[in-house]
């Protein structure tokens, strides 16, 4: 009798031990494990970071999506992340099922960007309270004690770019006429992309009072054959230089640009050096290109997840300041913008950093406010 209770109580406290060893998640952490960054970062101590990517909509746009892949890549080469990107493709509907999805899988880290998909985004990141969710771009503040979000200093940024386009237009660079006028294509007319054209307005009249901005938009973020046939209105009316605000639609402007022999601006990645090797004669004519440093960003919100330093449940705004935003400096603006010019930019450059220059946001704006901004320098 005896030898059978001890029999029956050496079972139980191996049945116990079994099942407090199986206590964990699929990838080996504890299964209540990094709740938040501070307590520890993404993942259990010896795991490897499981880090995802949904892009809503294609990559190949040369620009904000391929800025975020970009991003990741640089999390597997520096943080020796497992990763993988998934194209969600232009079809919205299938957007926050594919969000839930790939939240019940074993990643760590939930990467998507875009005001447009953050209600959703945010949505999946409450279903989910136990993994990290990053927002690369948004301009939308409120957000889950689990995800972060980032925005950019766009207006600041295009601030600068308008500044180089009134350069460009008064200069006698080659590709340059005598009309005093600058064009925008954006993607939308839409806040995000309005944030753009005010600072974009402001930068050129800060350069010269007297100048007119042609704006167009597309309705459109993945149209090339669209941003080209606007562009070739702009340029054939006189615009000399057009600022592309439009994702995959702006690949038409450079098109565009191309059979005018006109100049153009970029927006999000250096895209001259996208370009260049595909088309040098085309990236030849992008001046400079208005950089969201989206791919930093990533890494560097990642870095900080992983060491438990990334404050959850909040947005910034990253700056010049903050090195969140540049326009690009490369080899092609500083053989084709003249040496004169280009310190003029650093100067204006330097008064952004040092906030002796105030750039309205059309993010805090009203419709009228806007329309009037534009009708003010309307050719």
């Amino acid at each position: 009798m005896k030898k059978k209770v001890l029999s029956l109580l050496l079972l139980v406290v191996m049945v116990m031990v079994t099942a407090c060893g199986n206590n964990t998640s699929s990838n080996g952490s504890s299964a209540n494990a990094g709740s938040n960054a501070a307590e520890g970062g993404a993942t259990g101590s010896g795991d490897k970071l499981k880090v995802v990517l949904l892009i809503p909509g294609t990559l190949g746009d040369k620009s904000f999506f391929d800025s975020a892949n970009s991003g990741l890549q640089k999390v597997k080469d520096e943080l020796g992340a497992e990763t993988k990107v998934v194209e969600m493709g232009v079809d919205k509907t299938k957007w926050e099922p594919t969000f839930n999805d790939i939240a019940a899988e074993d990643w760590d880290v939930i990467i998507s960007g875009g005001s447009e998909i953050t209600e959703m985004f945010n949505a999946t990141a409450e279903l989910y309270p136990d993994k990290k969710f990053i927002n690369y771009d948004t301009d939308i503040d409120e957000a889950p004690e689990n995800m972060y979000n980032m925005s950019y200093a766009t207006n600041e940024v295009s601030f600068l770019a308008g500044a180089v386009a009134a350069l460009v237009t008064q200069s006698d660079m080659e590709n340059a006429n005598p009309e005093n006028v600058i064009g925008f294509v954006g993607g939308m007319d839409i806040p995000g992309i309005n944030a753009f054209l005010v600072g974009y307005i402001q930068g050129a009249q800060y350069v010269d009072p007297d100048v007119k901005v042609a704006v167009s938009y597309a309705g459109d973020f993945v149209n090339p054959a669209k941003g080209k046939e606007l562009s070739l209105i702009q340029y054939n009316s006189g615009v000399d230089v057009i600022f592309n605000v439009a994702g995959g639609t702006g690949l038409g402007i450079f098109d565009a640009a191309k059979e005018k022999k006109k100049y153009a601006i970029g927006v999000d990645s250096d895209q001259a050096m996208l370009l260049n090797d595909t088309d040098s004669e085309k990236a030849n004519l992008i001046v400079t290109s208005s950089i969201k440093k989206i791919d930093s960003a990533i890494l560097g919100a990642v870095k900080r997840l992983q060491d438990g330093t990334l404050e959850m449940g909040k947005r910034d705004v990253l700056s010049f300041v903050d090195d969140g935003v540049g326009i690009a400096e490369n080899e092609i603006y500083k053989n084709i913008f003249p040496a004169d010019l280009q310190a003029k930019v650093e100067e204006v450059k330097q008064k952004l950093i040092n906030k002796e220059i105030t750039v309205d946001n059309a993010m805090g704006m009203e419709t009228s406010e806007v329309e009037a901004i534009r009708n003010a320098v309307k050719p």
